[in-house]
């Protein structure tokens, strides 16, 4: 086989028939390139991929997703095996194929409304119900161009037809991955998700032509991220077109829909790469075959009274001794609350009035420890004041506030003044504004978007022109 073969089957199509513009079943495209276009060798080849896969992890809760490859079969075949293995047979309705645009340039989604998918082992027809809400959650519709010569969601469906046989699908294409259209997809998967008998089916290949060595490293990185459901990052990386998986926005959106269902964990079934069967080491393409469970949402967290109290108590002395003895206390704990990596700010005021403010927004220590360092900088770092004196210490008051993780935002009306505090940033400039900050100066939204600009150094109205917006909400106590 030589590279130029190669590189179409792995990656990207091939000139074919383009598939109806109106929507009815789908023809193969790809049959006869990525996988066989004869039934019975297709089923054979698919049969003899899932008798191979040995050792599956044991996974007692319901599998609710599936991270499959989507290269040709000779090449990620087996590894895709992995992850239809694990669901064969089960009572699953319907499975939801989110590929990704490989030809055609797509802001946004299109989704495969009414009709079917045909391969040659036969026709599987479209959840229409299921289709059309997501639609509706999500704001997509059908683009015939997006499914017209994509291979992503089409070599998917034969392993649905040997695994799931009486399955349904929703096809999916995603075009660029923008935090918009993710965010909007999730909306709409979010509509399915909660139903156990629907499967997801995110189609994505990993890194693309990097030396072995540098794939599996790059992959690993990536790998991390999935199961760490780091799905921000991953929208961030792949709309900026870093080389680390192609179908990036549809595994994101599908991690965002099931984190509303409870806390996702995924369990990795296999890795490979193209080099175990092309032997072309120099120039690789990942691929990962992953399964998805949901289980409880993880707990909220929460202080007692006893703990917000005793934060207090440390965060005076904390002070108390540094501007006295320019000496930093030394202190211990064993709450796991006290213990648990926290993001928190330390407001410190005299007779009403502000004194020093400073804190980290991501977790940097745990709560105890970044409440001393916090505290003390509020009293010596915060470059508005002079630091505090000895004289001040019987006048300060001492407020913290414990902070969520930060969550980007695209339409500003999102943003609840007295729930959310807010972070505005635009290249490097950066500013954050607690969620007390409007209450105690009556702002409303307009106003408080405006002056978290002013705060990171940006005109008041960069909100409306391209600034990224986040929101947290805080324990807030005093």
């Amino acid at each position: 086989m030589n590279k130029r073969t190669f590189v179409s089957l792995l990656v990207i199509g091939f000139a074919a028939a383009v598939g109806p513009r109106a929507q009815e079943v789908r023809k193969p495209v790809f049959a006869g390139a990525f996988y066989d276009g004869d039934k019975a060798l297709l089923a054979a080849r698919i049969d003899a991929y899932l008798s191979v896969v040995k050792d599956l992890p044991a996974i007692s809760a319901e599998v609710r997703a599936l991270i499959c490859p989507h290269a040709g079969y000779v090449y990620s075949g087996q590894t895709a095996a992995y992850a239809y293995k694990l669901v064969q047979g089960r009572p699953y309705e319907t499975v939801i194929v989110i590929g990704t645009s490989h030809q055609f340039p797509l802001d946004g989604c299109s989704i495969y409304l009414k009709g079917g998918f045909e391969t040659p082992l036969g026709v599987v027809p479209v959840d229409e119900e299921l289709a059309a809400r997501i639609a509706k959650a999500s704001g997509f519709s059908y683009v015939a161009e997006a499914h017209a010569k994509e291979h992503s969601v089409e070599v998917q469906v034969p392993f649905i037809q040997r695994a799931l046989p009486s399955a349904k699908i929703v096809p999916i294409v995603v075009g660029y991955p923008t935090r918009r259209n993710v965010h909007s997809l999730a909306d709409g998967l979010a509509a399915a998700v909660g139903n156990n008998k629907v499967l997801i089916v995110a189609s994505t290949d990993l890194s693309h032509y990097l030396s072995k060595a540098d794939a599996n490293s790059v992959d690993a990185k990536t790998i991390s991220l999935v199961q760490n459901i780091n799905a921000d990052t991953l929208i961030t990386r792949c709309a900026n077109g870093e080389n680390i998986m192609c179908g990036g926005g549809g595994v994101a959106a599908m991690l965002i829909a099931l984190k509303k269902a409870g806390q996702p964990r995924v369990e990795v079934l296999r890795y490979s790469d193209s080099s175990e069967s092309s032997g072309d080491e120099g120039h690789v393409v990942g691929y990962l075959a992953a399964a998805i469970t949901v289980g409880q949402p993880a707990p909220e967290f929460s202080l007692s009274a006893d703990e917000k109290k005793e934060l207090i108590r440390l965060a005076r002395q904390a002070v108390q001794t540094f501007v006295a003895e320019k000496r930093i206390i030394a202190s211990t704990t064993e709450d796991p609350n006290l213990l648990a990596e926290r993001g928190a700010f330390v407001t410190l005021k005299k007779k009403g009035e502000l004194r020093g403010c400073i804190g980290f927004i991501e977790p940097v220590a745990s709560l105890w420890e970044t409440v001393i360092q916090t505290a003390i900088y509020a009293a010596s770092e915060d470059n508005r004041f002079t630091p505090v004196t000895p004289e001040e210490l019987s006048d300060l008051e001492v407020e913290i506030s414990v902070l969520t993780p930060l969550k980007k935002i695209d339409n500003p009306r999102v943003v609840q003044v007295g729930k959310h505090g807010l972070v505005i940033a635009m290249g490097r400039n950066r500013g954050l504004l607690l969620p007390q900050v409007p209450v105690e100066n009556n702002w409303d939204r307009e106003t408080f978007l405006c002056q978290a600009c002013v705060k990171a150094g940006l005109p008041p109205d960069a909100w409306k022109k391209g600034a990224e917006i986040s929101i947290f909400e805080a324990i807030v106590f005093h």
